[in-house]
């Protein structure tokens, strides 16, 4: 056994670290999907242990390989190195003329957010217009959970082509975590059809035999046989693959986590890098890229040195979610961003309502600076600006709501940030903030005293060319980790995780009604055919399912399940207890959480957690 990488009162037992690189380890799930064993008792941990465990999680980042244990590609492989490096070198060649070139980076959820804050940053600290960005779902799924376009590739085509038809070359880069999302398949597809114009680059976090396999409905392929034919291009160089593995998600299948966090280092790594070599006229080689990655490394352990001050704000976080509080992330520039992101991804991860956890950033859209410009309008989910908080939200907080500020130091908005902060300790006293600075800045005296904890994160004055640069990344990875935490290990607190699964997940797409199949095989040792079947009557709520329903097809499932709540748990309790939908609905009302509930079901006398039974264990290899 492994202990925690902190020795302390509050050390834990890691149950064989790198078990899921075993080939026997779930082995019909992908890598992204499986289940991490650094935190399989992750719902049964205190706050201090929540951010140790999500610690080692984000330590297998900079794993590096090794070939006794697995054949896996790690992130510092030689292969994966060299795939980055031609890469850096294409998009070296497409920065000479940004007037005619694009790079073009397209994703879902959080690989969609975080292709529009990758975009943004370079076009913004290079004075250039050669990056742009795709999102399934819009600008709107920058700010609100768009789950259903995901598994659209007509819709993800469509915006390709607008975005690239007057451009001569365009590198498209496909972010999809799990090499799942059809959205992104239809756009690597068209590109690999078009290899005059299109330089298509696959990025994700499975080994390409792992590639979804499912046929997409309504279209002629599968993400498998897209990835298959990437990969054979590679071979040409005429497209590239960047998939190292990095170990599963601290929960399960929650990609936001690390597979956001990687595909942000990969990506600014491989820009800087060519953003150098075009301005030094240099080439570029593995080892600056490595610099470049063991900068990043060096941000985790920067981070993760706060591990303390970083339990208690999700400790008193978890308690406002426990006490029907909130929690409201206040940012500024990029790290209001990252706030917004985070927030955003709670509702289809943890089956919360958009107002449990929000970010708002100073001057709302127009410092976005996103595609569509100011979308407020749409709806009190989009107004995420200070002066909308203070508007809109500060009259109604209350002495359970958690309240995080987040920013620099090196901004000019310290009498701002004092501001917000005296408004917003008349109603509370749960206020905190994250900032970042350098060994020479200090926050005022007179702002420290308004918060609760501060977390400092000081780092080495810099001056070289790319330092500046890489430096704003780490601080927005290590604010990245920070807010995952907190809103990972609040929810985990409140009930919302069974081991280290989302039980309440939303199922709004077709991998994740699919991730709903699994976990509830995996829990009650039911045929995939019997979790179907209760999966459709928790969906629709009735235990008598026309014919018509089940034959429909899955998006049709789909489309009904997004708007409902508790789907998942309504079906494990049923299948646990062998009893109505409407008995388990009423059970799970009940019961102060959704992991007391199930945990509370005996199944033949004993309880049913995967650790303490063989047969759950059989069922998921």
């Amino acid at each position: 056994m492994m202990k925690s990488t902190k020795s302390s009162k509050y050390d834990i037992e890691t149950p064989h670290p790198r078990k899921w690189e075993i080939a026997g380890y779930e082995a019909t799930l992908p890598i992204t999907e499986k289940s991490n064993p650094i935190t399989h008792n992750i719902d049964k941990s205190d706050s201090v242990q929540i951010v140790q465990l999500l610690k080692e999680c984000d330590a297998e980042i900079f794993r590096k390989e090794d070939n006794m244990v697995t054949s896996y590609k790690m992130l510092y492989s030689e292969s994966i190195l060299r795939t980055m490096v031609d890469t850096a070198k294409q998009v070296q060649e497409l920065l000479k003329d940004p007037e005619g070139n694009l790079i073009v980076l397209s994703g879902c959820g959080t690989s969609g957010r975080l292709a529009f804050l990758l975009s943004s940053s370079f076009n913004n600290l290079f004075k250039t217009a050669s990056y742009g960005y795709i999102i399934a779902g819009g600008d709107k799924a920058l700010v609100t959970s768009q789950e259903l376009p995901e598994d659209n590739p007509e819709a993800g085509i469509k915006m390709l082509n607008r975005i690239s038809e007057r451009k001569e070359k365009v590198m498209f880069i496909g972010i999809s975590c799990g090499l799942s999302a059809p959205f992104v398949a239809g756009q690597l597809d068209v590109c690999m059809n078009n290899l005059d114009k299109f330089i298509p680059v696959l990025v994700g976090f499975n080994p390409i035999n792992m590639a979804r396999p499912d046929k997409i409905e309504g279209w002629h392929s599968t993400f498998l046989r897209v990835a298959e034919r990437i990969q054979k291009l590679q071979k040409l160089r005429q497209a590239y693959v960047i998939n190292p593995a990095v170990g599963p998600e601290g929960i399960a299948g929650s990609s936001r986590m690390k597979g956001g966090s990687v595909t942000k280092i990969l990506l600014e790594t491989i820009f800087l890098a060519a953003h150098k070599a075009l301005a030094n006229n240099s080439d570029i080689t593995d080892g600056y890229l490595l610099d470049l990655l063991r900068s990043y490394e060096k941000a985790h352990s920067i981070t993760y040195s706060h591990d303390e001050m970083i339990a208690a704000l999700v400790k008193q976080a978890g308690a406002s979610l426990q006490q029907n509080g909130h929690i409201y992330y206040i940012g500024w520039k990029s790290l209001g961003i990252l706030g917004i992101i985070d927030a955003s991804e709670c509702v289809p991860t943890f089956g919360a309502d958009f107002s449990h956890v929000r970010g708002f950033i100073n001057n709302g859209f127009k410092e976005m600076a996103n595609n569509d410009g100011d979308i407020s309008t749409l709806g009190p989910e989009f107004a995420i600006s200070h002066e909308d908080f203070l508007k809109n939200v500060l009259p109604t907080i209350c002495k359970n709501d958690t309240v995080v500020f987040i920013f620099t130091l090196d901004e000019s908005e310290v009498s701002a940030i004092e501001k917000i902060a005296h408004q917003v300790k008349v109603s509370t006293v749960n206020l905190f903030a994250i900032s970042h600075g350098t060994t020479w800045q200090y926050m005022p005296k007179q702002l420290k005293q308004l918060f609760s904890i501060t977390i400092n994160v000081t780092w080495p004055v810099t001056s070289s060319y790319e330092g500046c640069y890489i430096q704003m990344f780490q601080r927005e990875l290590s604010t990245k980790w920070m807010l995952n935490a907190i809103s990972t290990g609040s929810h985990v607190l409140k009930g919302k995780i069974y081991c280290n699964y989302m039980i309440d997940l939303k199922v709004s797409n077709s991998k994740l009604f699919g991730r709903a199949l699994n976990i509830l095989q995996r829990f009650t040792g039911q045929t995939e055919s019997k979790c179907f079947e209760r999966l459709l009557q928790a969906i629709y709520e009735t235990d008598e399912l026309s014919e018509k329903i089940k034959n429909v097809e899955i998006s049709k499932h789909i489309q009904h399940a997004a708007t409902m709540n508790k789907v998942v748990p309504a079906a494990m309790v049923a299948l646990m207890r062998n009893c109505s939908i409407s008995e388990a609905t009423a059970r799970l009302a009940s019961c102060p959480n959704v992991q007391e509930a199930v945990d509370a079901f005996d199944i033949q006398g004993h309880k049913w957690r995967a650790d303490h039974t063989e047969a759950a264990e059989e069922n998921c290899i």
